[in-house]
């Protein structure tokens, strides 16, 4: 299939440009490199770096079979901070690229949700059945697109299919994880392995979890793109489904802390620091509805494997 994948730049969207063109694909990357790098956009894919808003309408005239929409901003904080910054960069304009499938008449899309739309959870595995409530911003954001799509699934036959994300980790090849603030746990924590950071904190040790940190859901960077090309081969026409990504199995704060240090070899100093407010203890996707539908199963779960990977492109990174 001929495909657009806008943010193909940035960490999942370069892993699941390649994958698709591993696959045989034909791949057109859309980003306009504000977070995402240049040198991430895989080889054999066409690249056009311009802002999707302004250049959707243009590209998706040449005929394409599909988008996977990776594109949008994705910082809790900056999104509580600064709310117009995520209305404007997410919502409105997915809803300039949706209005562009929809005149060019691209058949399917395949898009970048996260688990932040279910805010904190009343039950643990988390369903796609679960209240959304989510509780910043962002989330809030990534929901409303879930929404546009659905009427647009519904209204105009567009084959959708929306991936909500837990925690994403690891590497593909040349692939990783690179974000010029970071936010997440083990790329921060292999900072401190690398000499970037003094410590890790490690936010309240009362939780009501074995070790007293909090535990999360963990999944491969590449399971998650064998998700994606499974939803684009089986969207079907006028439906939107969503389906939550995850492991299904959760690790703690400590039980990462521990394997980076198993594998990186450094002692990783942690320091304790208060609990930050709204952080649920634990967060664990149920991942049945995508095994069923797509039959997607994940096979990188093994917590030390995900860190090992990313530790090898962090000190390839580093080298380079």
């Amino acid at each position: 299939m001929k495909l657009l994948v806008t943010g193909g730049a940035g960490y999942v969207g370069s892993v699941c440009a390649a994958h698709l063109l591993e696959a045989g694909h034909e791949v057109t990357v859309l980003d306009d490199l504000s977070t995402g790098h240049a040198d991430a956009v895989p080889d054999g894919a066409q690249f056009v770096k311009a802002d999707l808003a302004e250049a959707a309408d243009d590209l998706l005239a040449d005929g394409f079979d599909g988008v996977l929409h990776f594109a949008a901003r994705s910082l809790v904080g900056e999104s509580v901070n600064h709310p117009e910054l995520y209305w404007q960069g997410n919502v409105v304009t997915s809803l300039r690229l949706l209005e562009a499938i929809r005149r060019h008449g691209t058949p399917r899309l395949v898009f970048s949700s996260t688990a932040a739309t279910y805010g904190q959870p009343m039950e643990v595995p988390i369903r796609e059945t679960s209240p959304t409530q989510p509780t910043n911003p962002y989330g809030a954001s990534k929901l409303a697109i879930d929404h546009m799509i659905t009427s647009y699934a519904d209204a105009h036959g567009l084959a959708a299919v929306s991936l909500r994300y837990f925690n994403v980790a690891g590497a593909h090849g040349r692939f990783g994880e690179r974000h010029t603030v970071e936010t997440h746990l083990i790329p921060i924590v292999l900072q401190v392995a690398s000499g970037k950071r003094a410590s890790v904190e490690v936010y309240g040790e009362d939780w009501p979890t074995a070790d007293g940190t909090c535990i999360r859901d963990y999944i491969h960077v590449d399971d998650l793109a064998a998700a994606h090309l499974l939803a684009v081969a089986n969207a079907e026409p006028g439906t939107h489904a969503v389906y939550n990504l995850g492991s299904g199995t959760g690790f703690s704060v400590r039980e990462v802390i521990e394997a980076c240090r198993t594998v990186t070899g450094h002692p990783i100093p942690a320091v304790t620091a208060p609990r930050r407010a709204g952080d649920p203890a634990v967060l664990i996707a149920s991942s049945d509805a995508a095994r069923a539908a797509l039959g997607w199963s994940p096979e990188r779960t093994d917590i030390t494997t995900i860190v090992a990977d990313a530790w090898r492109f962090t000190e390839e990174h580093a080298a380079s």
